[in-house]
Formats: structure tokens, C-alpha cells, sequence
């Protein structure tokens, strides 16, 4: 469990669990510290995907399905326990997506809410140039990043840990490439309301599209920022907050 989950911030009593999904290239770091701004009622785990922290010494995943499997296996017994909402930044939101579909298909069950931020839908027109990226060079891959922000510059300028953060942005992206969501006509797989955030500098996500994969509601949000708006202390305190009401105005 603590492989694959950081939970910095325990709390067995509270009444919703909120896990957090890493975007490309990212740790559990500061997801998993929003926990020390969200009330008692709500404890948050961050997911470690293989090949970093604790996870280290694990290869890194063939395919989206692989890390489906892996996630979904590990926090079956606590999502069977008490009820969840998923957060997910960019990569994050289509694993957190993933998930969601196969916790539905396979066991029956449902996040209360699905929070998805900075990235397009799966199925959107929008989503396709992601899919199609192949053989990128080191240094666009670093010109990407600190296009993006969110790296510290100081990192990208240390050739090991630089040389490991393109690894890691590589891998996942090749992950992100094996997903694919094709909407069927009359299938809407969720139920659950859905909540787009995005940073009013970034690109235009295509997050209208998200309202086919539920019957529940959608609402749409943009805060001041670029891609990596989340990290704002300001854009912090709002997420949390807005997340908190959600839950907690969620029939739990």
C-alpha cells in the first residue's frame, strides 16, 4: 500500500477518502500535501506510479491498462470501505478517468465526484496530438517542461535528476498513448458529477467534452495561471475548498 499511496495525513475517521492522480513525470510530493488543508472529514491519499519514490526499483508500466490494474487492486479494500472522490491534474485526469471506468465495469463502484483538471477529453478531437507524439528529443522534452512550469528549474539543471525526469515524462507519456475512451452512442459509463478546472493562461482544453462521459452534472472552472495553476497558494486554497463542498454536499 504505502508502495503505491502516500498519506501523509492520516485520518481513519474521516467520511470520504480523496485520491489524488499525479500529472506526467510527478510524484505524490505536493498532492499529497493538500491533506494538511482539508478538514477532518476528509483524508487524502496521492498515487505513486511505478519507477519513482518508494517506487522506485519497480519498472516503469507498459500500458494504461497495467496501471489500472495496479491502482485499482491496492485500493480496492479502502474504496470498498467509505466513499471516494478522484482528482487528477493532465495525466492524472485520464488515469483517474481510467480507473473510474474499471472500478464501474468491473466491481460496481463509483467515485462521488470525479475532479478533473488541465486536461482535454479522452474522446475529444482535441485529445488526438497527445496520442500521436513519438520519439521526442531530451531537449524538447526539457523545453516542455519549463514551457509548462512545475519543474524546478534547479532540477532540470542537474544532468542525473534532469536525465530521470525525462525518463519519467517519457514513460508516462508512452502510458498515455496505450489509453483510448471511444464513446459509445446510448453508453454513458458514469454517474457521478464531474468538476473541469483549468488555468486561464494554458492551453484551450476541450473540457465541454467531459459532460458525454456522465449522466450527472458538470461544472467548469478557470483559475488565474498556466498549466500548472494548482500550485498557486491561492488556486490551492480554492480547489480545496470547492472540493470540500462538493463532498460534503455529496449524499455520503
Amino acid at each position: 500500500m504505502e508502495k503505491v499511496v502516500a498519506c501523509p495525513y492520516k485520518r481513519p475517521n474521516a467520511l470520504c477518502r480523496l485520491i489524488c492522480f499525479p500529472w506526467a513525470g510527478g510524484g505524490t510530493a505536493q498532492l499529497a500535501q493538500w491533506g494538511r488543508l482539508f478538514s477532518s472529514s476528509i483524508e487524502v491519499y496521492s498515487v505513486r506510479l511505478p519507477g519513482r519514490e518508494t517506487h522506485f526499483k519497480e519498472p516503469f508500466a507498459n500500458d494504461m491498462t497495467t496501471v489500472v490494474n495496479e491502482i485499482a487492486s491496492v485500493l480496492l479494500e479502502d474504496l470498498q470501505e467509505k466513499p471516494f472522490a478522484f482528482f487528477g491534474h493532465s495525466f492524472g485526469s485520464y488515469i483517474s478517468f481510467a480507473v473510474a471506468l474499471h472500478l464501474k465495469e468491473k466491481y460496481g463502484l463509483e467515485p462521488i465526484h470525479l475532479f478533473l483538471s488541465g486536461a482535454h477529453a479522452p474522446h475529444s478531437e482535441a485529445f488526438l496530438p497527445i496520442k500521436r507524439l513519438r520519439d521526442i528529443e531530451d531537449e524538447d522534452i526539457v523545453a516542455h517542461l519549463k514551457i509548462l512550469g512545475g519543474t524546478p528549474s534547479e532540477l532540470l539543471q542537474n544532468e542525473d535528476i534532469s536525465k530521470h525526469v525525462i525518463l519519467t515524462f517519457r514513460e508516462d507519456l508512452r502510458v498515455l498513448q496505450t489509453f483510448s475512451f471511444e464513446k459509445a452512442d446510448g453508453n454513458i459509463p458514469l454517474s457521478c458529477d464531474i468538476t473541469c478546472f483549468d488555468g486561464s493562461e494554458d492551453i484551450e482544453h476541450d473540457l465541454e467534452a467531459w459532460d458525454d462521459v456522465t449522466s450527472g452534472n458538470i461544472s467548469i472552472y478557470k483559475l488565474p495561471g498556466g498549466h500548472f495553476y494548482l500550485l498557486e497558494p491561492s488556486n490551492e486554497i480554492f480547489l480545496t475548498k470547492h472540493i470540500t463542498r462538493c463532498i460534503e454536499n455529496a449524499d455520503l
